[in-house]
């Protein structure tokens, strides 16, 4: 789950991370008052959206009094910000952050996220912030510093320093760096994220270091012992789709193709999307049913899909270990009934009780193209699109 550049700020805030001053705005008015309320001669307005690079699309203004702040939220409160990561849809902006402005001196890249090859917290900084880590590690390779942290001591101060230093820190402000550092750490482990990200963290040309933006994302599979991160859902910035899919809980998402996918396994539901593509179509979702999915489960899995106006045809593709094809069927059977598919369907059934599956299919009546390898399921539901 990802979470506001506010949120991440005033969590990291309680440990210890300097942010400059801010305050959280709903409508123009309220903006020009947050102003007022922080102080100072400069001011920026930044769109919350969950998404990076909002400067370049729009959502981040400077302002120098209190009509620009009034105009700038004006502006962006109510649009729908389209960035490089938001894809075309877009995210709609309801709020905004007003922020006291700094003149920056130096931008730093910092991040942590885990590290799945080594099992452990990974350290990314770099002293060229402003830009995504991906675009920093291709113009300048050599200025990424990564740190792997032992999870039976956590993270050590020498580390920290090493990480500011090398960053090229000025003696002055290492002790605020590694206090910085060492804050983001244990806000990650402290609160199960997955991502914390400062960019930049900066250096302002009055010797402040400060946090102007920052990222976090949390793992949702640990909610039940951080009911407090949680409740910072946004539900309005997530995609409809996987929302529908996340309070049924099916493992959903969305994609930009016209062919939905129903599928048993993560593994077998990526295979299905490279065969559909490799047929000449594009999926529409990443949809997992699990292992046990009863009838009920699988109508449940084709409400989903079809709420997506784009879905042109429907590919189910089970693999029966734990589940069995009778289920499924049934569960076909169910769906058509009452959800109302009106779009090609193509079943691949195989394993466990496969021919009570398949001759469930068969007795229904109804239009189902049945297919009995993944090749042909993929080939056939691309040709419905063709025909």
């Amino acid at each position: 789950m990802d979470i506001h550049e506010y949120q991440a700020k005033e969590l990291l805030s309680g440990f210890g991370v300097p942010i400059p001053m801010g305050g959280l705005a709903r409508t123009p008015g309220e903006a020009a008052y947050r102003a007022t309320e922080i102080g100072g001669e400069r001011w920026v307005v930044k769109a919350q959206v969950h998404s990076g690079a909002r400067g370049k699309a729009g959502g981040i203004k400077l302002c120098v009094d209190e009509k620009q702040i009034w105009d700038a939220a004006e502006g962006i409160l109510g649009t729908t910000l389209v960035t490089t990561q938001t894809g075309p849809r877009g995210r709609e902006v309801h709020s905004v952050y007003v922020e006291q402005a700094h003149h920056i001196e130096r931008e730093i890249y910092l991040g942590f996220v885990l590290n799945r090859t080594t099992e452990r917290i990974m350290v990314v900084a770099s002293s060229a912030g402003g830009m995504d880590i991906e675009e920093i590690s291709e113009k300048d390779p050599n200025s990424v510093i990564r740190a792997n942290i032992e999870p039976a001591v956590g993270m050590q101060d020498f580390q920290a320093r090493n990480i500011a230093f090398g960053l090229g820190i000025e003696a002055k402000l290492i002790s605020k760096a590694v206090k910085a550092i060492l804050g983001c750490y244990r806000a990650f482990r402290d609160l199960d994220a997955t991502m914390v990200e400062i960019n930049p963290l900066a250096i302002t040309k009055s010797g402040l270091l400060l946090a102007l933006d920052a990222k976090m994302t949390f793992d949702d599979n640990a909610f039940f012992r951080r009911t407090a991160i949680a409740e910072l859902r946004d539900r309005t910035q997530e995609d409809p789709r996987e929302t529908v899919a996340a309070d049924q809980g099916l493992s959903y998402v969305g994609l930009d193709g016209n062919i939905g996918c129903i599928i048993n396994g993560a593994g077998l539901a990526m295979a299905t999307m490279d065969m559909i593509k490799l047929a000449g179509g594009e999926p529409a979702n990443f949809l997992d049913i699990g292992g046990g999915a009863s009838p009920e489960r699988v109508a449940k899995a084709f409400s989903v899909v079809l709420s997506d106006a784009k879905v042109e045809a429907i590919l189910i593709n089970i693999f029966a270990g734990i589940n069995r094809c009778d289920w499924v069927a049934e569960g076909i059977v169910q769906a058509f009934k009452e959800v109302g598919v009106k779009v090609p369907l193509v079943a691949r059934l195989s394993g466990t009780n496969v021919e009570q599956g398949r001759k469930i299919l068969k007795d229904s009546g109804l239009p189902i193209i049945t297919a009995t390898t993944l090749v042909e399921a993929a080939d056939k539901a691309v040709a419905t699109l063709k025909s």
